[in-house]
């Protein structure tokens, strides 16, 4: 869990996992550039269509309420590091 915690791309991770994560990174970061070829991706990884519908409602809500939080000036909770 530290390696994942530290760096996931360097972490042992089961080829299913990999894929979803690489899929919520690029969500997050540049949503702008998914395809359909990434939820096929993710087909072919073992996901579900309820998998990936869920996956997607998740990762959307904790962008969202991040971005609220951020916007509003919202205090970071005491065992959260502060971003660099």
């Amino acid at each position: 869990m530290e390696a994942v915690h530290r760096d996931w791309r360097g972490a042992e991770l089961e080829p299913k996992v990999r894929a979803l994560l690489e899929f919520a990174e690029k969500l997050t970061l540049r949503p702008w550039e998914r395809r359909r070829e990434d939820l096929e991706l993710l087909r072919a990884a073992g996901w579900g269509d309820r998998e990936i519908h869920d996956a997607v409602q998740v990762i959307s809500y904790f962008n969202y309420i991040n971005r609220v939080a951020d916007g509003l000036g919202v205090d970071l909770e005491p065992e959260m590091p502060a971003p660099p």
